[in-house]
C-alpha cells in the first residue's frame, strides 16, 4: 500500500525527545570504546603446530584503507543522495521549505545511525570473538620465528609418538620480539575486514536502493479489485466449459490488472545500488589470496556483516518493498526513552495520523491514485501503522 509520510516540525522536538536520540548515539559510543579496548587485550593463544601447511603461508586492502571505504565514504554519500533525492517527486515543490529541510536531516540523521549501528555491532562482536577463540592466522608461523633447537621444551600436546610431526606447541617457541605483531597472528575468525567491509558497504547499498526505488515489484495490497469480481462472479457458476471460460477471461484480466501495477527498476540504478556490495566483496577476498585468513574466518566475517546491515537498515528504515524510500518517523515525546507493555512501539500512532493528514495538505503530497482500493483519484490514502 502506497503511504504518505508527515514532516518532521522542529517545533515539535521536545528536548525529552532530542535527548533520546543523543543517548542513541552515546550507547553507540561506549560500545565503540568497549570494542577498541577488546581490541588492544591480548588475545587467547592457541597451540599450534610447526607442520601445519594452514598457518606456514608468507596486503591488498590496508587497514586505513577499510576504514575510509566502510565507513567515510558511506557518511559522504548517504547526505549526499538525501540532499538530491528527497523527499522526492511525490512531494509538492509549493510546501514549507523549513518542512523539507527538516525531513532531509532527519533522514541524514537516521542514514548515519543506522550505519553506526551496523558498525559499531560488527566491530564489538568481531574483536570480541577474536580475542575469545585465539585462532592461528595462515601467516603466524612466519610471524613467530620458532625456537626449533629447543622445540621439545614447548610441547603441550598431540598424539604423535614417534615423530615430532603432529605436536602442538604453546607460544613461549616463538622467538618473535614484536608482541602485538606476534599477538595479532592469533586474531585470525572471524575476519575484521570482512565484517567491517560487508557492515558498512552493504549498508549503503540497502540505503542506495531505499533511495533509488531499487526493489522487487510488488502488488500493493486492494481490498477490491480483479480478484475479488472474479472470486465473486466464479462463485454462481457452474462448472461447465463456459464457467471455465469465464474463470479463465477473469483470471487473465486479473493477471493484466496486476502486472500494470508494477514495474522493476532501470538496470543501471540497480547496477550502482551493488557497487558497494561488490566492493565489500572484493575486501574480502583479498584477505584470502593476501593470506590473512582462513577461507572460513572470511565467510564467517561476511556474513555477520550482512546480518548487522539489514537488521541495521530494518531498524531505522521502512521496508524496501513498502517505505517508498523513507525512514521511520521520530518516536514520540511522551515515549522517548521507555514504552513499556501494553504500548505497540515508541510512536504516539493518534498523533501521528492528525500529524499526517495536516501536513500532507501542507506539502502537497500526492496521494494514492489507485482506484481498486475503492479511494478516489487524489484522496489521501488512510494510514494504519505498521501496516
Amino acid at each position: 500500500m502506497n503511504r504518505t509520510a508527515r514532516a518532521i516540525d522542529f517545533a515539535r522536538l521536545s528536548l525529552p525527545l532530542v535527548l533520546s536520540y543523543a543517548f542513541d548515539w552515546i550507547v553507540l559510543a561506549i560500545v565503540a570504546a568497549l570494542a577498541g579496548v577488546i581490541a588492544t587485550r591480548r588475545p587467547h593463544h592457541r597451540p599450534f603446530a610447526l607442520d601445519d601447511q594452514q598457518i606456514s603461508q608468507q596486503q591488498a586492502v590496508p587497514l586505513y584503507l577499510l576504514l575510509i571505504l566502510c565507513i567515510v565514504v558511506p557518511i559522504v554519500i548517504i547526505p549526499v543522495v538525501v540532499l538530491v533525492l528527497v523527499p522526492g517527486r511525490a512531494v509538492s515543490s509549493h510546501g514549507p521549505r523549513s518542512h523539507t529541510w527538516a525531513w532531509k536531516l532527519w533522514e541524514t540523521h537516521v542514514g548515519w545511525l543506522g550505519l553506526a549501528l551496523s558498525l559499531v555491532t560488527v566491530w564489538f562482536f568481531t574483536e570480541a570473538m577474536k580475542n575469545l577463540l585465539g585462532k592461528p592466522r595462515p601467516d603466524l608461523l612466519d610471524r613467530c620465528d620458532p625456537d626449533l633447537d629447543a622445540a621439545s621444551d614447548y610441547i603441550v600436546g598431540g598424539l604423535s609418538v614417534q615423530s615430532d610431526t603432529g605436536r602442538l606447541y604453546s607460544v613461549e617457541i616463538c622467538q618473535q620480539s614484536n608482541t602485538d605483531r606476534l599477538a595479532d597472528g592469533f586474531r585470525s575468525f572471524p575476519s575484521g575486514h570482512s565484517s567491517a567491509s560487508a557492515a558498512g558497504l552493504i549498508y549503503l547499498s540497502l540505503f542506495l536502493a531505499s533511495k533509488f526505488g531499487v526493489m522487487f515489484p510488488y502488488t500493493p495490497y486492494s481490498k477490491a479489485g480483479p480478484t475479488e469480481t472474479r472470486s465473486c462472479s466464479s462463485s454462481s457458476m457452474a462448472t461447465s466449459a463456459d464457467g471455465r471460460k469465464v474463470q479463465e477471461h477473469h483470471a487473465n484480466a486479473s493477471a493484466r490488472a496486476r502486472r500494470g501495477q508494477a514495474a522493476a527498476a532501470p538496470l543501471y540504478l540497480l547496477a550502482i545500488a551493488l557497487v558497494p556490495s561488490g566492493l565489500a566483496v572484493y575486501i574480502s577476498a583479498s584477505r584470502w589470496f593476501d593470506f590473512r585468513h582462513h577461507g572460513f574466518d572470511i565467510l564467517f566475517g561476511f556474513l555477520m556483516g550482512v546480518l548487522t546491515a539489514f537488521f541495521s537498515f530494518w531498524y531505522y528504515h521502512m521496508p524496501l518493498h513498502d517505505g517508498t524510500g523513507w525512514a521511520w518517523g521520530p518516536r514520540s515525546t511522551r515515549r522517548a526513552f521507555w514504552s513499556g507493555p501494553g504500548q505497540m512501539g515508541y510512536a504516539d500512532k493518534s498523533l501521528g495520523l492528525a500529524r499526517m493528514d495536516r501536513r500532507d495538505v501542507e506539502m502537497g503530497n500526492v496521494a494514492d491514485t489507485t482506484t481498486s482500493g475503492g479511494r478516489a483519484p487524489g484522496a489521501i490514502p488512510s494510514y494504519r501503522p505498521g501496516s
